[in-house]
């Protein structure tokens, strides 16, 4: 995107631009259809276990397993923290499966119906109990909302390792948009729960210090900068991070690469997932 931000201090409307990923992109029906075909077909040649990490209805992950003994990735969907399920992304089994790698992917309740605090509490319980199962933290990638709540795992030390796809890490911007009339969020309660401002993982502390910063260079200035800004203040606090732009790629289009096993993206989360 060639928007840049202004000199002065971003206004609501530009930030409202910013923000609006299906605005930026106007044929993503399109792609989320193709998200939904790939889904189904991958359920249906790997129906998955369902495993309930509490007792509410979103409450589940669907488990993709490779074998008894196979290291579990664990993908944290997006949809602005008001939007979507598991349903959407079984499409990313397969390519993970083929090297080996399980792939566990919870629900968890929406906003308004519970607070974003709520939702980064039932992936600690989400996280916790693959861990409880296999004996070891998982790694855990996400797109968007799901990048957030990945760092907030591994910033936790409930990750081995964090892949964040398109995340935003700090949420003061969303709290004069539109985004924020499901989130109630005040810019208290915004910078608080921006792990961009939590404890960066490094080597005195518990689970993983990895967290990659993905995004699609042609994605708003806003979400390039998310993940620039947040590789570069955790790594700056001792975190291993990396920031890479991928080209030709938007904020939809940037999930293309999971269902592809030999690509780059996939690799990288294999080989986080088998340290």
């Amino acid at each position: 995107m060639s928007d840049k931000p202004p000199l002065v201090e971003p206004d609501a409307a530009w930030l409202e631009v910013q923000y609006d990923n299906r605005g930026a992109v106007p044929d993503h029906p399109a792609l989320m259809a193709e998200w939904k075909r790939q889904a189904e077909a991958a359920r249906a040649a790997y129906p998955p276990m369902l495993l309930r990490y509490g007792s509410g209805e979103r409450e589940v992950m669907d488990l993709f397993e490779a074998g008894a003994d196979a290291p579990v990735a664990v993908f944290l969907h997006g949809g602005y923290w008001q939007a979507l399920d598991k349903d959407w992304f079984s499409g990313i089994a397969p390519a993970l499966l083929a090297h080996g790698v399980s792939l566990a992917v919870p629900s968890y309740d929406l906003c308004p119906s519970v607070s974003l605090g709520r939702i980064i509490m039932q992936m600690r319980e989400a996280t916790d109990l693959i861990r409880a199962r296999t004996g070891r933290r998982p790694m855990v990638f996400g797109h968007s909302a799901g990048g957030h709540l990945a760092a907030c795992l591994l910033s936790e030390g409930r990750a081995s390792a964090a892949v964040a796809i398109s995340g935003v890490f700090d949420l003061t911007p969303l709290v004069p948009t539109s985004i924020n009339r499901a989130l109630g969020l005040d810019a208290l309660t915004a910078s608080a729960l921006s792990p961009i401002r939590w404890p960066a993982p490094n080597g005195g502390a518990p689970g993983g210090t990895v967290l990659d910063c993905v995004v699609g260079a042609d994605e708003t200035a806003e979400f390039v900068r998310q993940s620039r800004d947040m590789a570069a203040v955790w790594g700056a606090r001792g975190a291993e991070t990396r920031f890479e732009a991928l080209e030709d790629l938007n904020h939809f289009t940037v999930l293309s690469p999971l269902s592809d096993p030999d690509s780059a993206m996939v690799r990288r989360i294999v080989a986080l997932a088998q340290t």
